[in-house]
């Protein structure tokens, strides 16, 4: 993105602090101008001493070494402000932008985060906003006082000798051009190098996540090889963005020592000639000693700068990631949810790879009622109860609840009227108690203890070492399988919601465990409309109406009883299980049984 476009994105975050922002560059305003009295001070006290020793009385030399220090007094309070509650102002704006990425990313839908990996997500919101804080802060100071300074001594300098004035003003143009071109390859190594912190960082997540995996199959080797290849690629880049620092800052000096030649072979020249007095030289010198440096460090804050604006970049990318699911203009509150669902020549293709998922999908579900969903893998089983919750939004066609299109109804209620277990649980880092309350934050002490009695957990929470305190460790890893899933379905107790979706959720467990959460299950689904997606046919046998899901089409459906006396695929599928001696639901012997 050009710089311009980042700016205009960036400056509104300073809207906030502008108070602290103009009192800031007033300060850097007396700090310069305490800076450039010093030259004209010690002018005066050479031309004078050059003219008349005499009158240079030490009552004078006091009276002007009091004024200075006054100066100074003043340009160290202001430099204080400038440090600290310049830097603060710098962070507030970080954590400002942070919290944005932050709020943005959770309007995001799953086509985002199944495109994005979650370390190079974690990159954008935390490292790469911490040079913010230097840039929000410093980039507007160190242009202001180099402006100041600039136009300060052009007009100072020109008012002693023109001439000279301007030969060396005219070195500046050429330097700063000199330096753009190492400029450019700067930024463009900096925006590799965050890249590159990105892919490091998925790679180690990755490792971190999968670890017991690796270590299972003997594969460390090739984790570090992976790792490897990742670090020698990054040090790469870091060894092309310091070679162009390198010359960029060669570059810097090599006009510095110009600009010393032009003063000391003009001047000297000009000063034989008594076109410019001692003082005046001294004076020149001095200036542009103060030139050179505030260049020198506006050429150090552009490296600064593009760390800055790399940052600012792909922050920007992440706030400009459409949010494809979102509140329809006049969406409202969906209330006394009675649960009836309905599908209306629904169709669905994912976006991002635009293969067609389900197709004039015509469903009616009656309130209360409990649907069970089978089928090979790819039928389309979970994409049809994803769109109940608008995880994704249809292609065609329309779902309703209680008569009302999903896209007339907010996003909070709709959800809240929606509970889901998974068959990949995900506890968060926190208390048994704290994952449970996670289905309902304001609900007390007395309701999350019933919530878990429902559904079965309480007994073995209380035998836990700290009860509904117990740690349950990263993603849940201290708590078994089954225990992990009753937690799970404790929080949704806890939500009570009209509505819910079982997402294979006892696929996974052994025998023992799969009786107790069903029969936590059971009671969970008592009264509420329900569907199940099934992967072990014995635990559907109940349901009201079985659906049989293959290449994105409903292609049987009725009571466990009325599919078996039709023979057809759910027939093929149950003879499957039985004659195997288990359950079969997404196994390669139900596809090729639905193939025939």
């Amino acid at each position: 993105m050009k710089t311009s476009t980042l700016l205009k994105r960036f400056l509104p975050y300073y809207k906030r602090y502008w108070k602290t922002m103009v009192f800031d560059l007033f300060c850097a305003s007396l700090t310069t101008v305490c800076e450039l009295v010093f030259p004209m001070l010690l002018r005066y006290i050479t031309n004078q001493g050059m003219r008349d020793l005499a009158s240079l009385s030490t009552g004078l030399i006091l009276r002007m070494g009091g004024i200075y220090f006054a100066l100074r007094v003043v340009d160290g309070l202001a430099a204080f402000y400038m440090a600290y509650t310049g830097h603060v102002m710098g962070t507030r704006i970080e954590t400002d932008m942070r919290q944005d990425a932050f709020e943005h990313l959770q309007k995001l839908s799953d086509s985002y985060f199944n495109n994005t990996k979650v370390g190079q997500i974690m990159s954008r919101i935390t490292s790469d906003l911490f040079d913010v804080t230097e840039f929000a802060h410093h980039c507007p100071e160190e242009f202001f006082i180099a402006f100041l300074k600039a136009v300060i001594s052009f007009a100072v300098l020109s008012g002693i000798n023109v001439a000279l004035t301007v030969i060396i003003f005219l070195v500046i143009p050429v330097m700063v051009f000199s330096c753009t071109y190492f400029n450019l390859k700067v930024k463009q190594a900096f925006r590799k190098q965050r890249q590159q912190i990105g892919e490091l960082n998925a790679r180690i997540e990755d490792n971190l996540l999968g670890n017991r995996v690796v270590r299972a199959f003997a594969n460390q080797n090739i984790e570090i090889e992976k790792f490897r290849q990742d670090n020698q690629a990054f040090l790469a880049i870091k060894r092309e963005s310091y070679l162009y620092m390198a010359a960029f800052q060669d570059t810097i000096r090599m006009f510095d020592g110009l600009m010393y030649v032009v003063v000391i072979v003009a001047g000297g020249i000009f000063m034989v000639k008594g076109l410019i007095e001692p003082g005046d030289l001294v004076a020149y010198t001095l200036y542009v000693t103060t030139l050179l440096t505030t260049i020198r460090r506006i050429i150090e804050f552009a490296e600064q700068f593009q760390r800055g604006m790399t940052g600012i970049e792909r922050f920007v990318e992440i706030m400009d990631s459409k949010v494809e699911i979102l509140d329809e203009p006049g969406a409202k509150p969906l209330a006394e949810v009675k649960g009836a669902i309905c599908f209306d020549h629904v169709s669905f293709e994912y976006p991002d790879d635009h293969n067609s998922v389900l197709e004039n999908i015509n469903l009616t579900i009656r309130p209360g009622e409990r649907i069970a969903l089978v089928g090979p893998s790819g039928g389309g089983k979970t994409t049809l109860c994803n769109l109940i919750p608008r995880f994704y939004d249809t292609t065609d066609g329309s779902v309703l609840i209680d008569g009302q299109e999903l896209k007339g109804i907010t996003l909070q209620s709709l959800r809240t009227n929606i509970g889901i277990v998974q068959q990949d649980v995900y506890l968060f880092s926190g208390t048994v108690y704290e994952n449970i309350a996670y289905g309902n934050p304001e609900a007390s002490k007395e309701d999350v203890v019933r919530a878990a009695q429902m559904a079965g957990a309480h007994e073995f929470i209380q035998a836990l070492k700290d009860g509904y305190g117990t740690y349950v460790g990263e993603r849940g890893v201290k708590l078994s399988g089954g225990q992990k899933q009753r937690i799970s379905i404790a929080r949704v107790f806890l939500k009570n919601p009209a509505i819910l979706i079982l997402d294979e959720a006892t696929s996974a467990l052994d025998n023992e465990s799969e009786h107790l959460v069903s029969q936590s299950l059971e009671r969970l689904a008592e009264g509420r409309t329900t569907l199940t997606i099934a992967h072990r046919l014995t635990t559907i046998q109940n349901a009201d109406r079985i659906l049989v899901l293959s290449e994105g089409k409903i292609q049987e459906e009725g009571s466990h009883k009325e599919l078996l006396e039709k023979q057809g695929i759910y027939y093929q599928l149950y003879q499957s299980a039985q004659e195997q001696g288990q359950d079969m639901g997404n196994s390669v012997a139900i596809g090729h049984g639905l193939r025939e």
